[in-house]
């Protein structure tokens, strides 16, 4: 597998095109002028407290409150709290945790009102951006993630990706942690972290504890509703997800860009100068490599696969359909299963490069082509878990149906990626009616006889789309040889592709335009 990173840096943002053997499998558009992304920490204001739904609004400066439940306090909400309170202080000096007294642990049943109440300060971070008319969803267990540990604050616990499979290096890393890390912060240990040599994990943490300083400096000065701490931009938050020896080149038009990706990537790879390249061209970036066509061929409703079969894809708010269909494909009755099955599969692939590209959450049903080999079904939902095992959002899917419906749960944290891939019909303006042609027609004839009998234009000449000027000019008689007959004047005719059917414009003798 060969994955390439194309970002387009310009006035308004950045755009970043994450390839996989050159089809497009992730898209972000991230603006310059855009707020509460997931990761910043806000000092929130507690506006109201809930009861009936064991959570409270919170005021973080958005135009729609953040929504916090109970859940999401998390364990070390009462620390949390308590840091809040002091921390908010100019003069405060301590940034690491060892003289903190850690409160004591909320149970996992309890009530909200019990935690916070109306007007209080908390430090808060967001786990879910602002989608449709809901404000952000934000959490008061917080965490400041790097490439191979997430630092937890207020705790001392050292847990360890399940992905980690040998008993060995689980203890290596474990022990490790704990020799490095200061007291009263726990330490998530992530999958690339495996076989990474101790240096290499020790600059990874001081590194975390160095955002964390920066988040004391932030609270010391922070006022209720403020932004204490951003996450960074897309570019670093993607290339720590998911960079490794995998990527043959990251290219990108900004230079200063360039140099920070190299500076970033530099201690994980040997030749990091050879695979991050600085564009310089005249054209777009995006148009080099063919990123703009490929966003308009993968965004539409429809999206072709494999031998005429294509997807229909239909969103609502928190539901996405997608239908697999066969095209013109034609099944032989006696292999029909077979060749059924065959389609299904390869709509599997295009369905999780769909799902990870528009980013979709909430509720996927997917609608295959009917089977009735169990077994068939039973590989169909094994194929759908091995096409999704890169997608680092959090999933859920159930086995195929008898009905041929699968079931997709997926974690949306952001805003669904959609690309408008239509466009407005000059012709109807939208409206799916047109002016008829016997109308259209006789209201041409009125402008050539005004110009012809009022202006006594001269070596008339019009310019239509092809359609118009072959019913002009086609058949015995035409209807321009009529035209004749009766004004005794000849009218010149030019085709356009460009032109909507019903646009005509006028030229006198020198090709000048008539207004």
């Amino acid at each position: 597998m060969s994955n390439e990173l194309v970002i387009n840096s310009s006035r308004s943002g950045l755009e970043i095109a994450l390839l996989s053997n050159k089809k497009l499998i992730e898209y972000h558009n991230e603006k310059n002028n855009s707020s509460y992304q997931v990761g910043d920490f806000y000092l929130g204001r507690v506006r109201k407290v809930v009861p009936s739904l064991n959570a409270a609004f919170v005021q973080i400066g958005a135009e729609k409150d953040a929504f916090l439940t109970y859940f999401d306090l998390g364990p070390n909400v009462l620390s949390v709290k308590k840091f809040s309170k002091i921390a908010n202080n100019p003069k405060y000096n301590e940034a690491y945790l060892n003289r903190f007294r850690l409160e004591p642990k909320t149970e996992k049943t309890g009530k909200i009102g019990q935690v916070l109440k109306p007007n209080q300060n908390i430090l808060v971070q967001i786990i879910k951006e602002p989608i449709s008319n809901k404000g952000p969803k934000v959490t008061c267990d917080i965490s400041l993630a790097g490439r191979y540990f997430v630092l937890v604050p207020f705790s001392n616990q050292v847990s360890l990706s399940k992905k980690i499979g040998s008993p060995d290096e689980r203890q290596r890393l474990k022990s490790l942690v704990r020799t490095i890390k200061p007291e009263n912060f726990g330490v998530i240990v992530r999958t690339v972290a495996e076989n990474i040599p101790l240096e290499e994990l020790d600059a990874n943490l001081r590194d975390l504890l160095k955002k964390w300083d920066d988040l004391v400096a932030g609270l010391k000065k922070a006022k209720p509703k403020s932004l204490v701490l951003g996450e960074g931009n897309r570019v670093e938050t993607t290339l720590r997800d998911i960079f490794d020896e995998s990527f043959s080149s990251i290219t990108v038009n900004d230079g200063e860009i360039a140099e920070t990706i190299k500076d970033y990537i530099r201690p994980l790879i040997k030749d990091s100068d050879k695979i991050v390249k600085h564009y310089t061209g005249k054209s777009p970036i995006f148009d080099v490599y063919d990123i703009n066509k490929k966003i308009k061929t993968s965004f539409g409703k429809s999206v072709p696969f494999a031998a005429g079969a294509y997807l229909v894809i239909e969103h609502t708010e928190a539901l996405h359909v997608i239908d697999v269909n066969s095209g013109n494909s034609s099944f032989d009755p006696k292999s029909r299963e077979e060749n059924v099955f065959k389609v299904n599969l390869e709509a599997v692939g295009e369905i999780a490069r769909q799902v990870r590209l528009r980013d979709m959450g909430g509720i996927i049903v997917v609608d295959f082509i009917d089977l009735k080999d169990k077994e068939k079904r039973a590989q169909m939902h094994t194929a759908m878990k091995a096409a999704m095992i890169s997608d680092k959002a959090r999933h859920t899917i159930l086995p195929l149906t008898k009905f041929g419906l699968m079931q997709i749960t997926r974690e949306r944290i952001r805003p669904e990626t959609q690309i408008t891939t239509s466009e407005t019909c000059v012709t109807c303006a939208g409206t799916g009616t047109m002016e008829n042609s016997t109308n259209f027609i006789a209201k041409l004839e009125n402008q050539l006889e005004y110009y012809w009998d009022n202006m006594n234009a001269q070596g008339l000449m019009i310019k239509a789309n092809p359609l118009i000027v072959s019913y002009i000019k086609e058949g015995f008689p035409s209807r321009r040889m009529k035209w004749w007959w009766k004004y005794k004047k000849w009218l010149r005719v030019e085709s356009d592709e460009t032109y909507p059917i019903n646009m005509i414009d006028y030229y006198d003798r020198s090709e000048s335009e008539i207004k």
